[in-house]
């Protein structure tokens, strides 16, 4: 059984680079997570939290809106450029959980986690758009560095989901 947890979290910038991505091309974005560690640095900045996925926009059958980033600190203040914008993660209550195990099993995670919180009454902020359901916060925080922990399946993800206001 997994824990679930409702929690109000506050706004949090962020620096990210999106695109739009079937499924297969996803890993496409993740692999442009070290330029923005790279992005940062040059202007004298670090990560403030682990490197995350934020899915803006979902259509399973086509595509995928999707950001990978990073938390930034609050008293940086940068402004986007080339590939790299910057943003927030937006302030309100969110429903989390953590995943431990291989990527591979975020979607079974998710899955369940949503099922959950549909039975506690739970309505997330998403609205239907000609493009796919559009999230106001669907992350994946990545807490693991494979530096330390080259083995996936020991992987620990927390999966945040912003809940309507």
């Amino acid at each position: 059984m997994s824990d679930y947890r409702v929690e109000t979290r506050p706004e949090t910038p962020t620096a990210g680079i999106t695109g739009t991505f079937t499924m297969t091309e996803l890993a496409q974005v993740a692999d442009r997570i070290p330029e923005i560690v790279g992005w940062l640095a040059e202007r004298g900045t670090h990560p403030a939290g682990p490197p995350f996925f934020r899915y803006r926009v979902i259509d399973m059958a086509a595509h995928l809106s999707v950001e990978a980033g990073f938390p930034v600190p609050d008293d940086v203040a940068l402004a986007s450029a080339g590939d790299v914008t910057v943003g927030t993660i937006p302030a309100g209550r969110y429903v989390t959980t953590v995943h431990r195990g291989h990527p591979d099993g975020l979607a079974d995670a998710t899955g369940a986690l949503l099922k959950w919180a549909a039975a506690e009454g739970l309505t997330f902020d998403r609205h239907d758009t000609d493009a796919g359901d559009a999230w106001a916060g669907r992350f994946e925080f990545y807490l693991t560095d494979p530096a330390e922990q080259p083995d996936m399946a020991e992987w620990d993800t927390e999966l945040a989901f912003k809940l309507a206001d």
